[in-house]
């Protein structure tokens, strides 16, 4: 009497780790999707180009791990974190940002994140932060968690570990330059002026300039011209 063959389908199904990825940059997600779909046991099953996309897709597919850009449009990813621990708390989330930083490292790490890989070293370092993720395990690059070893957040100086640049910048911000003017002011180019309102908009949780200069008063960065 012939045995039945076991179902193969099962067990591979099984053995497939389900991803989203999050990533604003089309060229970059695509890329991306090419690195971890080489894997026999990876899956991506949504892109996502947006924050609340990619809370969207992960409710809906409810993956192993979740492949998140730090700078995206629409909500803060770093915000977005833990109410994805809330709502899905199978899903862990390896970060790909673009920042060599400590302060967002550790504020990731904080929030729930399993990973941390820079986009410069993805390709050597993004499917083992993925594999380790999806067993509950931490992944930090190398480079970064020796700084952050190092250079453990301070208690004084700037708030939200922002940095005297940083401080410099939002300063500005609050006094109403553009950022053309705060580049001529800290001789800086325009696009680094950008960068840096993106990492304080980040750090201090808040967008909208009038966040901004609300945020600078009550951290005695500018007084209010009470004439």
């Amino acid at each position: 009497m012939n045995e039945p063959e076991p179902h193969v389908g099962d067990a591979a199904d099984a053995a497939v780790t389900k991803l989203v990825q999050a990533d604003d940059h089309v060229v970059v997600r695509r890329g991306l999707r090419m690195l971890l779909d080489a894997e026999p046991d990876f899956e991506v099953v949504a892109e996502a180009g947006t924050v609340d996309d990619a809370a969207r897709y992960v409710r809906a597919h409810r993956p192993a791990v979740l492949v998140l850009d730090l700078n995206m449009p629409g909500s803060s990813s770093l915000d977005a974190i833990p109410s994805l621990h809330e709502t899905v708390p199978e899903t862990r989330v390896v970060v790909l940002p673009m920042q060599n930083e400590p302060a967002f490292a550790r504020q990731a790490l904080s929030n729930g994140a399993l990973g941390y890989v820079l986009k410069e070293s993805a390709d050597d370092e993004l499917v083992n932060a993925v594999r380790m993720a999806a067993e509950g395990r931490t992944y930090l690059n190398p480079e970064l968690g020796a700084q952050v070893a190092a250079a453990p957040p301070e208690p004084a100086g700037p708030p939200d570990d922002l940095t005297e640049r940083e401080v410099e910048v939002l300063r500005l911000i609050a006094l109403g330059h553009t950022n053309a003017e705060i580049g001529e002011q800290l001789y800086l180019s325009v696009r680094t002026v950008e960068s840096h309102r993106a990492h304080i908009q980040q750090k201090i949780r808040r967008s909208s300039r009038a966040e901004l200069v609300r945020y600078a008063m009550e951290h005695g960065m500018v007084e209010l011209d009470r004439q």
